[in-house]
């Protein structure tokens, strides 16, 4: 079980909390894991205590700090749906960026200053883990079910480390059309590989909840723990 702490900014106009989990010997590296638009709850949370039982340090930031500290909603309650969707629309993702930043320049910190530091993201957090690929100095990087990553196809060039993306076909909020621009788009871009899952929706990998699929969690689960395993 992990707990919060407090993170400085980069900007240094504050400080945020992030759930940080510590593995039971000296970490390997160091994973960030991004929030969906349900904040850092307890799926959230759980993904973190996974990543420290295979011996890393993760850590997962609050990124609707700036508005509204620690919302933790529920994705199975409609009423937190659209509390959920609020929250997002509120959300600067430019300025989240400066947080995933910030957690990353965190865990660093904690691991001495010279560790690997990993990223990986869910839903919203799955387009800030695509924009942290482009815009931040992380080292290897893992987006779930992405929400909007065609309009940032534009920054691709930016991307220096390994990226790999899980991408569900049935994606009530990322339509075919939309796929197919992502896969057109980042065919050529050698560090980055696509995964598709045939017939699923968006959080099939959710930790916890209705939408969860086992199977293909467990499937995409392992690619990540693979890839990081090789890349961090």
């Amino acid at each position: 079980m992990g707990s919060f702490t407090s993170v400085s900014t980069l900007e240094g106009d504050g400080q945020f909390d992030a759930y940080v989990a510590q593995p039971q010997s000296t970490p390997r590296a160091a994973i960030i894991v991004i929030q969906e638009i349900f904040g850092v709850n307890e799926g959230i949370r759980r993904k973190c205590d996974n990543w420290a039982a295979q011996g890393y340090l993760a850590v997962a930031p609050d990124l609707f700090w700036r508005d509204t500290p620690h919302v933790e909603l529920n994705a199975d309650v409609a009423e937190d749906f659209q509390a959920a969707i609020n929250h997002m629309q509120k959300l600067d993702q430019d300025r989240a960026i400066y947080d995933i930043e910030a957690a990353i320049k965190f865990a660093r910190a904690q691991l001495g200053g010279d560790g690997k530091v990993g990223v990986v993201g869910y839903c919203l957090g799955g387009r800030l883990t695509f924009m942290a690929a482009c815009r931040t100095d992380g080292d290897a990087f893992v987006g779930y079910y992405g929400v909007g990553i065609d309009n940032l196809l534009s920054e691709q060039h930016a991307i220096g480390k390994p990226v790999m993306l899980h991408i569900p076909t049935a994606d009530g909020f990322v339509p075919p059309d939309v796929q197919k621009k992502m896969h057109e788009g980042l065919k050529d871009n050698r560090h980055v590989v696509l995964h598709d899952y045939e017939g699923l929706d968006h959080g099939f990998a959710a930790e916890m909840g209705d939408r969860r699929v086992e199977e293909a969690a467990q499937l995409a689960d392992q690619r990540t723990a693979d890839f990081f395993a090789t890349h961090l």
